[in-house]
């Protein structure tokens, strides 16, 4: 086999790995923050009294976290996720890996309950300042959409974790060196001092 030929291949399946491991990074970190960002927002607008078509501005309507408070705090556990996954390798990471998948479904139920009338009307309820008033609103479609896109990129990349993590990549493998491999400086020090005992002068040229 031809050692170049080999060491070709291998720059190259490496290089891939590399790009693969870094293509996972950016878009499971993308899903993390979607759910953070959607948690954050407003699911719904226009809240008013039954029958009346102006919003009331005394009542602040829900945001997703309101209404499904598991959704913070699962995004911010993905995106420690993702931080483990860089850090550790073997059956830990696989491990993390199916950890994060989970955090994905979580918020993906997480969200898909909070998107219900009866939890938005809950809400309403307990945080109306007008007392008994029957209120409405209208539905926000974009930031539930955003949550679930979110949710989904999570539990793609937990699972990608499990199937393909083992072949990625630590931020740990810099350090480490391959068993019986020398350092050329190494070799070029011990090759003076071996001269320097043999009484050779390894400054005069040959």
């Amino acid at each position: 086999m031809d050692p170049e030929g080999g060491t070709a291949v291998g720059a190259a399946v490496g290089t891939a790995r590399r790009r693969e491991l870094w293509t996972w990074l950016a878009v499971t970190a993308a899903g993390c923050l979607l759910v953070l960002l959607a948690a954050g927002r407003a699911w719904a607008a226009n809240v008013r009294e039954a029958g009346a078509s102006t919003g009331l501005a005394e009542v602040i309507p829900p945001t997703g976290g309101d209404l499904s408070p598991v959704l913070t705090p699962l995004a911010l556990a993905g995106l420690a996720g993702v931080v483990a996954v860089l850090a550790t390798g073997g059956a830990g990471r696989r491990v993390i890996g199916a950890l994060l998948a989970l955090c994905g479904l979580a918020a993906a139920l997480g969200t898909w309950s909070a998107t219900g009338q009866a939890g938005v009307r809950t809400w309403l309820r307990e945080h109306n300042v007008l007392g008994t008033a029957v209120l409405t609103w209208d539905s926000v479609v974009l930031w539930p959409v955003v949550a679930g896109l979110g949710a989904a990129l999570m539990l793609a990349g937990g699972v990608a974790v499990v199937v393909r993590g083992g072949r990625w990549a630590g931020m740990s493998d810099r350090y480490e060196r391959t068993p019986g491999q020398a350092r050329p400086e190494a070799a070029d020090d011990r090759a003076l001092w071996d001269a320097l005992d043999r009484g050779d002068d390894p400054t005069e040229s040959r």
